[in-house]
């Protein structure tokens, strides 16, 4: 079984050499994707030989980060992707949980929630994050019947087998409102596990319109809605169970 832990990062230079230096008391394989930094992150990445590198130019998106990261591990023939942010609210600490259930060989999509069990020294959410996510995830459940608790958590196994049968273009932060219609359609089993619910900067930002709650709840369910007509004219071909072949013998 290969594993490959992938890591979005944009301007992190706080925080990038401890949370790779971390991970990798965890798992040593880890790709990750240069979106555009210009705090120079990127010359501390380029400077590492212990890790792979996809370093862009400009910054494309988030959602097209994960989405250069899942075509790499396919690429190169790995069977699992954990994917995970870079500012410290994903704890590497929970990767050994993530491979516990992938060794299961039960899972198509197993992703964290920061709300599925609440903690003592869980931290608490921006209020508007909290209310998007809570409005997000009760339609998602309401269409698709897939009893999330927490609809945008970064933190996620892949299973690459099956994620490459999706057809996944939303380069944005309203990358899950692709991701979760076309899991469905495709009939992932999925599960969630609890994770820190962490925000070491709760006044971090999205940009642009997006930082305005009604304007970044808006654009969500427009990216939604016109995935749900998307499958409703170009179905997805569902998933067939995995083979032997493909078993572990390894924000809102």
């Amino acid at each position: 079984m290969r594993l490959l832990i992938a890591v979005p990062v944009h301007n992190e230079m706080k925080y990038v050499g401890r949370v790779l230096n971390k991970i990798q008391q965890f798992w040593p394989d880890i790709l990750v994707v240069d979106d555009g930094s210009t705090d120079g992150t990127g010359e501390v990445l380029a400077a590492r030989p212990d890790i792979r590198l996809i370093r862009r130019a400009v910054n494309r998106g988030y959602g097209q980060s994960l989405i250069d990261a899942f075509s790499f591990a396919d690429g190169a023939g790995y069977d699992w992707v954990i994917t995970m942010d870079c500012d410290e609210q994903h704890e590497p600490e929970t990767i050994p949980k993530f491979i516990e259930q992938i060794k299961t060989d039960r899972w198509d999509l197993i992703s964290g929630s920061r709300y599925s069990k609440p903690r003592d020294n869980d931290d608490l959410p921006p209020s508007d994050r909290r209310a998007v996510n809570v409005t997000i995830t009760t339609i998602i459940n309401d269409l698709f019947q897939l009893g999330l608790t927490d609809s945008f958590c970064g933190f996620k196994a892949h299973r690459v087998s099956v994620m490459r049968r999706l057809r996944l273009t939303e380069t944005g932060y309203a990358f899950p409102l692709q991701l979760w219609p076309q899991v469905a359609a495709a009939k992932f089993r999925v599960t969630e596990i609890p994770v820190r619910l962490i925000y070491n900067d709760p006044n971090r930002h999205f940009g642009g319109t997006l930082d305005d709650v009604g304007n970044r709840l808006r654009h969500y369910l427009d990216v939604l809605t016109d995935e749900v007509s998307h499958l409703a004219v170009h179905p997805l071909s569902t998933v067939s169970e995995p083979s032997t072949d493909s078993a572990c013998c390894l924000c809102e």
